[in-house]
This record gives structure tokens, sequence and C-alpha cells, in this order.
């Protein structure tokens, strides 16, 4: 991937856009035709299984009614498993829609940057090493995103940081540090390498409220701290000169995204494992459907929750005799989405 990627183009310049400045009505359109989509696919995913229950008794379940059978099933089975995908896919796009605004590059993510390779070599350390409990995963998975970031930052940072370097940088530590994961599953027992291997091809299936819980208080916390930094967002799209001049602490506020941006992705990553493409792909797909000069952030939640739920819902029931790990079926929305954003670049640039 790194012979084809070129410089992006010029930057757009800088228009309010449906956080930090008037909501558009556009943008409140697609959210709300995307939490209407989400809702429909939560409702028909939980009424799916080995027991199928009606759409309306799943209704009528999640509103405090139902049978005993109809509780255990709605309520202790399938709705976590739902939850953790709507969870980590607006965590992961809203991860995305931040490093990308950063970076002021389409390409720049989590996956590309080297940030999930980072909090994939943390948690597999720990599963590896035998620390699989709830609290030790997620941490180590944060420390190994934030560690990459640094490393990332630091080495792209030349009196200011430049998007198209920062995206080749991410892409070489990424790559190391997917050695890293490699090293450590050939070093452990049977037992642990088939688990974490597990885990890495990213998986809601057998999520329970163990992982709900920290996943909410996680985005409870840093969505908040996402939407604030709107302000910041909008003066990191002009040149750094510029965004001193408009009275931002440039190296402060950077940090501050990337922080954000990086534990978002940490604690989805912890939650599921890495699950390809839903941080690159989203933001750029509700940038178009918005318009704007940057991915909008809630949005970008809205739709990260409904692409993430809708491929765990079509790893389900592709094929009847297995079940296919969701990260399997979003990187193959998000590989063409890729090329063709590389053809498009291209063209741009020639």
């Amino acid at each position: 991937m790194t012979a084809t990627l070129v410089r992006p183009p010029g930057r757009r310049p800088v228009s309010a856009g449906p956080v930090g400045g008037t909501v558009s009505v556009r943008s409140i359109a697609v959210g709300l035709a995307g939490l209407a989509a989400t809702a429909a696919i939560v409702v028909f995913s939980i009424s799916h299984g080995s027991f199928t229950i009606a759409p309306g008794d799943v209704v009528d379940t999640l509103l405090g009614g139902g049978t005993a059978a109809q509780k255990l099933i709605v309520l202790d089975l399938r709705l976590p498993r739902i939850l953790t995908a709507l969870l980590v896919g607006a965590a992961l796009a809203v991860s995305g829609a931040l490093t990308q605004t950063f970076a002021r590059n389409p390409l720049a993510s989590p996956d590309v940057l080297g940030v999930t390779n980072g909090a994939s070599l943390g948690a597999v350390a720990v599963i590896v090493l035998g620390g699989t409990s709830v609290i030790g995963v997620p941490l180590a998975a944060l420390a190994g995103g934030l560690v990459t970031a640094t490393i990332v930052y630091l080495l792209a940072w030349r009196r200011g940081v430049d998007g198209y370097r920062l995206v080749l940088i991410g892409i070489g530590v990424g790559e190391i540090v997917s050695g890293g994961v490699s090293w450590f599953l050939v070093r452990a027992e049977i037992l642990d390498a088939t688990r974490a291997t597990i885990w890495l091809n990213g998986s809601v299936a057998g999520a329970g409220w163990e992982q709900v819980r920290p996943l909410s208080i996680a985005l409870a916390v840093l969505l908040p701290l996402a939407v604030a930094t709107a302000f910041t967002l909008q003066a990191l799209q002009f040149d750094d000169d510029v965004a001193r001049a408009l009275g931002v602490r440039l190296q402060l506020a950077q940090a501050a995204v990337v922080l954000v941006a990086v534990a978002l992705a940490a604690a989805a990553v912890s939650a599921a494992g890495p699950i390809e493409f839903v941080a690159f792909v989203v933001p750029q797909i509700a940038l178009r459907l918005c318009g704007g000069s940057r991915p909008p952030l809630i949005v970008s939640a809205v739709l990260g929750a409904l692409l993430v739920s809708g491929a765990d819902l079509v790893a389900r029931v592709a094929l009847p005799a297995r079940e296919l790990p969701v990260g399997l079926v979003t990187a193959i929305v998000g590989a063409p989405y890729l090329l063709w954003l590389l053809v498009r670049t291209n063209r741009r640039t020639t």
C-alpha cells in the first residue's frame, strides 16, 4: 500500500460542521436515518438465532415485558452482544474522525497509523502471559495504543506534523508492532495462542455484560471529550501558524485530540479485538453524506454503530453452518473503498 500512497490534495476551506457550528438539516436527516436503520438492525438481530423471537416480542421484552425464556434470551444472551457491536462501532468511527481531521488526511485512521496494532500487541501480550481479567486486557490495550501513537507522533513531528508523513510512519510502525504480535503468538502455549488468534480476528461473539459495562463507561467519558474538541478540530484544518493565530495551543491541542482518539480505539479493541476498516471508512462516508469540511463526530458515531451491528448480523447469517468474524465482513466492505480512495487521490494529483 505504501507504494501507491501519494500526498493528498490541498486542504479545503473550513466551514461550520455538524459539531462546533450550525447543525445542518442534512446532517440531522442523516443521523436520524442512521438511528432508524440501527434500531431496525438491533431488533432483527436480537430476534434472529437458534430460537427465533418475533420482533414485536423483542420490543416488548426490551420494554420490560416478555416471558421468562424471552428475557433470558434477549436480555442475557443477545442484548449484550448487540450493545457491544454498537459501542465498538461508535468508538472506532469517532476515533477515525478525530485522527483524519487531526492529520488532515483521509487515509489516517487508527488502523493505518498503527494504533490498533499497538492496542492488539498490548492485549495479546496480556492474554498470552495469563492476564485475561476484565481490567487487564483493556488497560494493556490502552497502554499499547498510547505507546504506539506516541512513537508515531514523535517520529512524524518535524516542526509540526505533516499528514502524509504521519501516515507513512504509522504504516511502518504498525508493521513492526504486528511483528511483535506474531512473536507472542509463536511463543505462546496452544490454548493461549488459539484464544489470542480468535480475539485478533475481531468479533463480538460471546460478548457479555462484562464487555458492555467498561466500554459504556469509556464512551460516556470519551465521547463528550471528543465533541468538546470541536473548535480545536476546526482550527487544526488550517496551517499550524493559522491555528496558533486563532489562539490554539497547538501541541497541547494535538496531544489532546490524539489521546482521546487512541483511548477510543483502544477501548473498542479491548472489547472486540481489531475490527478493521471501521475507523477508516465510516468518517469518510459520514463526510460525503453530510457535507462540510471534516468528518462529523456524532453522525460518524451513529454510522459506525450501524456498520458494526449490521456486519455482525451478516456474519451470523451468511453461512448457516458457521459464524464469520465480524472483522472479516467489515474488511470486505472497507478494502474496496481503500482501493477506490487511493485511485481517486492519485488521479487528483496527476
